[in-house]
């Protein structure tokens, strides 16, 4: 009898616990890494940002997957996916709605861009603007890799949706930041 098949499930089960104890481990540092202080800074960034074009951008940062997310090991992008929907990143006039999401357990961000601007920014763009936010987020500097992310990002929509005279100021979307309390 082959005894690799009995340990592949237990295996998975020791990655899932192991998985959730990080998160679990990791979301009193979360919520004091993305202090109000923060948060009301980041808020201010995507606010001013938005001044440069007719995007809207949304962040979230969470300090741990909930347990449906976790027991089926899902990914970083599969919950950056839902975020984007529950928080109606798609839902802008010009669907150029963009959400940049930190897993912060896991050091992860996910860019989500809605079809309106992906159609201009190809999916490789957003994969390398991730990488060099990534080493912000393993050195534990959030508040500037979050920065990082929104300049990055507002760039990208200044050049594709730039505001222009005769555009409105419409703010579809709060500028205020989702942090790791769900603030």
């Amino acid at each position: 009898m082959d005894s690799s098949n009995g340990s592949k499930p237990f295996l998975g089960t020791l990655r899932a616990l192991r998985r959730l104890l990080q998160h679990r481990w990791t979301e009193a540092a979360s919520r004091r890494a993305l202090s109000p202080q923060v948060l009301h800074r980041v808020g201010a960034q995507v606010s001013a940002s938005e001044q440069q074009h007719t995007g809207q951008i949304r962040v979230v940062a969470e300090g741990s997957l909930p347990w449906s997310y976790l027991r089926r090991q899902a990914s970083p992008r599969e919950r950056a996916i839902m975020l984007f929907s529950k928080y109606r990143v798609w839902d802008t006039e010009h669907n150029n709605g963009v959400l940049i999401y930190l897993l912060m357990p896991e050091h992860a961000i996910e860019i989500v861009a809605d079809r309106g601007l992906a159609r201009h920014v190809p999916p490789q763009e957003w994969q390398g603007l991730v990488q060099q936010m990534s080493t912000r987020f393993q050195q534990l500097q959030y508040e500037e890799g979050l920065i990082q992310a929104i300049d990055a990002v507002s760039q990208r929509l200044a050049r594709h949706f730039p505001r222009t005279s005769g555009a409105g100021q419409d703010n579809e979307l709060p500028d205020a930041p989702v942090g790791p309390s769900g603030a």
